[in-house]
């Protein structure tokens, strides 16, 4: 199946343009970064500490009317989700407000004496445990690029798994500028969504590269420049279906898949966009002009 059929776009040609966007969100992805190592970006309580309560209530009831409610027994900080469906919240509260789980449902029960209420699950999290899978995150994180550009070195080249390692981070980067400007919480599942992404990215890279050798292979007298063009058009149809078929499987996630997972599903969506776009525009042209320059570096010595 083919959408698009004998393509012939200048995407290194495009690498200017494609490079200072990239820098741009890479940049502001750096700066998340700091800001969650320093706790002051919007960290959910998997990081942070805190107590996390699913609660079904009876009857009707709404966000503003539990707030209110809470607010009487000065739980002032509690953030709430109302889970679609079943008369259900979720209500999270960071370490730092001091409140525990048994202090929620009794400031629930005298706000809302009406309507009966039940706990479905309820987490506690310490602030140790948070640090912990903080530093585990990141030494997951730091794995996962080190297996990657083995793998594409002793699959391809050292500069094919240079390019690939450089797209994944810059994925991994943009997802963090995305949720760091919209102010989305941090938490375990949107780590899941950035690991995820990652192993997606380097899959829809891989087809690209195994095209390029392929190509460079066939075409020995042309140009890298011609040849990674060539590579990119041939793969772009399958690289169409794939993006949007993965993407509309999200987007139904982020719509239809309830508060609990929105934020995760959100990152999916994200990140399918940043990885189609690096697989091409990233990835591609820096292994591009590394072997230009190492062909073009040959000839001189010649």
């Amino acid at each position: 199946m083919e959408l698009l059929k004998k393509t012939n776009i200048d995407f290194i040609g495009m690498r200017k343009i494609s490079f200072l966007a990239s820098g741009l969100m890479a940049i502001i992805g750096l700066i998340g970064i700091i800001a969650i190592a320093r706790g002051t970006a919007n960290m959910g309580i998997d990081f942070s500490g805190g107590t996390e309560m699913q609660i079904k209530f009876a009857q009707p009831a709404t966000t503003q009317s539990i707030r209110d409610a809470l607010a009487k027994s000065g739980i002032k900080e509690a953030e709430l989700q109302e889970i679609t469906g079943g008369n259900q919240v979720l209500v999270k509260m960071h370490k730092s407000t001091g409140k525990s789980a048994d202090q929620v449902a009794e400031a629930l029960k005298a706000g809302i004496p009406g309507n009966t209420f039940t706990v479905e699950s309820s987490t506690e999290i310490g602030p140790s445990i948070g640090e912990k899978l903080k530093q585990d995150t990141l030494v997951a994180v730091a794995l996962s690029m080190l297996g990657i550009i083995l793998y594409i070195a002793w699959r391809f080249d050292f500069k094919f798994g240079v390019g690939a390692v450089v797209a994944t981070m810059h994925d991994v980067l943009a997802m963090i500028a995305v949720f760091y400007v919209m102010h989305r919480e941090v938490n375990i599942l949107f780590i899941t969504a950035v690991l995820t992404i990652a192993g997606y990215s380097l899959t829809d890279t891989v087809v690209v590269f195994d095209r390029i050798r392929e190509n460079m292979h066939k075409s020995i007298k042309d140009p890298m420049i011609v040849i990674f063009n060539k590579s990119i058009n041939e793969t772009l149809s399958r690289t169409i279906i794939t993006s949007v078929t993965t993407f509309l499987a999200a987007v139904s996630l982020f719509l239809f898949g309830g508060e609990v997972i929105h934020d995760f599903a959100f990152a999916l969506v994200v990140g399918v966009v940043v990885a189609t776009y690096s697989s091409i525009f990233v990835a591609s042209p820096i292994v591009a002009l590394w072997e230009q320059h190492a062909v073009e570096t040959k000839v001189e010595a010649v």
